[in-house]
């Protein structure tokens, strides 16, 4: 444990932002572990894969398991192939601390295990990826029939054979790139090793039952670590915020939508034009208090934000969203009033929310299908005394549309994510993802 601490703090000095990260990790030692391991809240080790870490091999390796946590590969991940996704993660991972150590492999290279992967299938390096990105560049990887693969987390087996893989031309890059899966696969067979593709245990990833609530935690970390980083000395070149995080931090800082724009016409002006606090200065050697006449302030009020959570909504596809709703609230300084609901085949009720502090505390919910008519039926069942202004829907837009005529005269914003959909009516804007 002295020495998972003192690994801590070499980092800290050396690599600020990772440093700072890992100060809300538990660490634990457990033998059951094959490697070393995170499950989102916990970084585990094996003590005797600890022991034949060098310190340097150490603070890679921490490194490594916070960074799954910060990118999100633990709650991330659902429903594809988990190898493949496995060496994608891994890919990236690598990449960006190689990249976060000017470039030098020897901050990769394990002495058991070589240099590790971090050459994405084209050739290029992982940092310019996502997991899914490079996941979808990855052939599929055949099921094994007699014993697991050890990508999966075990130290048993070298993993799919060449056949198995694809041949000689799989598309893995190219063989003489070190750090690339084939070439990882080749020199194990090479070897004979038994070693596997990925160094750390992946099993235990997606089994915390509040998974949600730990991914919204991370994102409120990883903001204040970017902050703190972003103050210091520039001069200082050691524990600066890494390539990744400045383009994390600069997506959840920057909306895509100008919402004055989109808003302007459900803008409603404060009513009192006149005010006692403070009072008009130019009068202050009078005996009389005397009303100051007071900028009129932009006041938007019940706007419905409804996202979509639907199975075809993907995690960077919500968060994009949700960052958009924050953007409005940003765009109005706060002073925007409204409701954020989620919806796929059913409604989650949505929330009241009058600043960020009460926007922020809202969780999505959903993973189902899509149904755009149950938004309008919800607002005419349960918000027929007090409707709202304007409906904004963040989604794909990949469902069936409900008529017009069921907005009952509400002005609706589909704010898509995409080129392919265009709604049939409402007015609509778009956004990357």
């Amino acid at each position: 444990m002295k020495r998972l601490l003192m690994s801590r703090m070499r980092l800290l000095i050396n690599n600020g932002f990772y440093g700072l990260l890992l100060m809300h990790m538990i660490y634990s030692l457990d033998e059951g572990c094959p490697t070393a391991a995170t499950d989102g809240r916990k970084i585990i080790f094996n003590p005797k894969f600890l022991d034949s870490l060098s310190d340097g091999e150490l603070d890679f390796i921490m490194m490594h398991e916070i960074l799954h946590v910060v990118l999100q590969h633990c709650f991330r991940g659902r429903g594809l192939d988990s190898e493949r996704y496995n060496i994608a993660c891994d890919i990236v991972i690598n990449s960006n601390i190689l990249l976060s150590n000017n470039m030098d492999r020897k901050t990769i290279t394990l002495k058991k295990y070589g240099e590790l992967m971090h050459i994405a299938p084209d050739g290029k390096e992982g940092y310019e990826y996502t997991a899914e990105q490079v996941y979808n560049m990855l052939p599929p990887i055949p099921e094994r029939k007699d014993k697991p693969c050890a990508i999966k987390g075990s130290v048993e087996g070298p993993g799919p054979t060449e056949e198995e893989r694809g041949g000689e031309d799989a598309d893995y890059g190219e063989d003489s790139v070190k750090g690339s899966v084939l070439g990882h696969a080749k020199k194990r067979r090479a070897k004979k090793e038994d070693t596997p593709a990925v160094i750390d245990d992946h099993t235990r990833w997606g089994m915390e039952e509040e998974d949600d609530t730990i991914r919204d935690v991370w994102v409120k970390r990883f903001e204040d670590a970017c902050e703190a980083i972003s103050v210091r000395d520039p001069s200082n070149q050691r524990g600066l915020l890494p390539l990744f995080a400045k383009r994390m931090f600069k997506k959840l800082k920057k909306t895509q939508t100008d919402w004055r724009t989109v808003l302007n016409d459900f803008i409603q002006e404060e009513i009192s034009d006149y005010s006692f606090a403070p009072p008009d200065r130019r009068f202050g050697d009078s005996p009389f208090f005397l009303p100051d006449f007071n900028d009129k302030d932009d006041l938007v009020e019940d706007i419905l934000f409804m996202i979509d959570t639907s199975g075809s909504m993907s995690d960077d596809m919500i968060t994009a969203a949700y960052l958009e709703v924050k953007g409005a609230i940003d765009q109005f300084d706060g002073k925007l009033k409204g409701w954020l609901g989620f919806f796929d085949a059913a409604i989650i009720e949505p929330k009241p929310f009058s600043s960020y502090e009460e926007f922020k505390i809202i969780k999505a919910a959903g993973g189902g299908g899509t149904n755009f008519q149950i938004i309008f039926e919800y607002i005419h069942k349960f918000m027929k005394d007090k409707p709202p202004a304007s409906v904004i829907i963040l989604t794909d837009g990949f469902a069936p549309y409900p008529k017009e005529k069921l907005a009952m005269g509400i002005p609706v914003l589909w704010l898509l994510n995409n080129e392919d959909v265009t709604p049939p009516w409402g007015k609509v804007a778009r956004i990357s993802v």
